[in-house]
């Protein structure tokens, strides 16, 4: 046991023990009752045959001729447990002992007729006589009384064996029980060792499917969850890397420039761009930095959303006008799509800026010079506007548009191929529109390369 609790291997045998004695303890009393109607059969059978043997030996005018005769045969079966009542005409019946005289009374033999047989069971006193009785003239006839004894000796004897019977059963079934859950248990119990061992660490282990179906399912999902598990593992830890790495980038910058400014090797007008380099890699810093925590945040009960009434044509232009600059330093055209009326949305436009930003960085990143990158705000539906952040860069391959907000996957298959951000970038506007209530997708835009499409309940006015 552990924890207070009882093994499987414990509850299988008691399982299988209650089992085995309520079947034997049900079987013994349907025996029971068919052997006591059988036994009692029987003797009524037995008792039948000697009375019509009596019967036979009889004529109408002769039992009380014969009546001496009859009393011998009488003393004789009375050796064997037998009461011969006798009725006579004008006597009534003889006297003999009193429960086979109201036995056979109340069978009716002082209603008998000649000819007439009863056979029957009746309970005098609590009990139980069978009796046989024969009419062989007027008013006159005689009746075999037994008690039913031997029943109850044959009986004992049953109770005796199906006690023997109830021990035997519950011996076998608590050994097939515990060999059972042995069985059962050790598949098990192998499984809890590899679930404990992931538990401190291990990743290189799996666990044999074998036993039953459901047992099998749970060896086969511990070793899903052990491959998950060292997929995730991975991931986190290439993202550590990839984030490290854009770490320590402007880090090198600012302390490289830093240092030349703090030994005068740089003075002058060289000095005014140090500072711009310090700030501007600060600034990059301060930003992923920034991205970091809000996606470490952006699950918790205490991220914070400023909600108000926000008019997305004026987001995505003032949007525009920061992005178009950037965009001419790379020799790429901005392309700005707006919708004639207004999309009111209730949103956090902070938070709607920053995915706006997030996704134009990414876009500019991969866009060669003389291409397009597109802002554009549609309706997508009587209550839903779509913001999109289209590229003409060299795009994503197909299967990759179902997993491009999955954190740093993008990243790692595309670094050394094209220019590539810290990994965070999408994943963190995928939650904080899910936060807004809404919805971002990826797919090929017409531009030729990616298309970022970001769904919000809005009004149209």
């Amino acid at each position: 046991m552990m924890g207070g609790r009882a093994s499987l291997a414990t509850r299988i045998v008691l399982v299988c023990v209650a089992v085995a004695g309520i079947a034997v303890l049900v079987a013994g009393l349907v025996m029971a009752g068919l052997a006591r109607r059988s036994a009692q059969g029987v003797l009524q059978d037995s008792l039948s045959a000697q009375a019509d043997v009596l019967a036979s030996q009889l004529d109408e005018r002769g039992l009380g001729s014969r009546a001496a005769g009859l009393g011998r045969t009488a003393e004789v079966v009375r050796g064997q447990g037998i009461v011969v009542v006798i009725l006579l005409p004008r006597r009534g019946i003889q006297p003999t002992d009193q429960g086979s005289v109201e036995a056979a009374t109340t069978a009716g033999l002082t209603q008998i007729s000649s000819g007439q047989s009863i056979s029957t069971t009746v309970a005098v006193d609590g009990k139980d006589y069978l009796v046989e009785a024969r009419g062989v003239g007027p008013k006159s006839g005689f009746a075999l009384v037994e008690p039913v004894r031997m029943v109850a000796g044959t009986q004992r004897i049953l109770i005796r064996n199906i006690l023997f019977a109830l021990g035997a059963g519950l011996l076998v079934a608590a050994l097939a029980g515990g060999l059972l859950g042995r069985l059962l248990a050790r598949p098990l119990r192998r499984t809890a060792d590899v679930a404990a061992a992931m538990r401190h660490g291990r990743r290189d282990l799996s666990v044999p499917v074998e036993g039953p179906a459901e047992v099998a399912e749970v060896a086969e999902a511990v070793n899903e969850l052990s491959v998950a598990l060292r997929h995730s593992e991975e991931r986190q830890r290439e993202f550590l890397l990839s984030v490290s790495h854009e770490l320590r980038t402007p880090l090198t910058a600012v302390h490289g420039f830093a240092e030349s400014l703090a030994d005068g090797v740089v003075t002058g007008p060289e000095a005014q761009r140090a500072g711009q380099v310090i700030q501007q890699e600060s600034q990059r810093l301060e930003r992923l930095v920034s991205d970091l925590l809000d996606l470490a945040r952006i699950g918790a009960d205490q991220f914070r959303l400023d909600l108000t009434a926000v008019d997305l044509r004026e987001t995505l232009s003032a949007c525009a006008e920061v992005w178009r600059v950037r965009c001419e330093r790379r020799s790429v055209q901005l392309r700005l799509e707006l919708p004639p009326d207004p999309a009111i949305a209730t949103t956090d436009p902070r938070r709607i800026r920053q995915v706006l930003d997030g996704l134009a960085e990414n876009a500019l990143r991969v866009t060669p010079a003389g291409s397009q990158l597109t802002l554009s705000l549609g309706q997508a539906g009587p209550q839903t506007a779509a913001l999109q952040v289209r590229d003409g860069g060299p795009g994503l391959d197909p299967e990759d548009y179902a997993i491009a907000f999955e954190r740093g996957v993008l990243h790692e298959k595309y670094r050394g191929r094209r220019p590539v951000g810290s990994g965070i970038g999408l994943a963190l506007a995928y939650g904080l529109v899910s936060r807004l209530g809404g919805t971002i997708t990826a797919g090929p835009a017409p531009e030729g390369g990616a298309a970022f499409t970001v769904m919000l309940p809005a009004t149209w006015r």
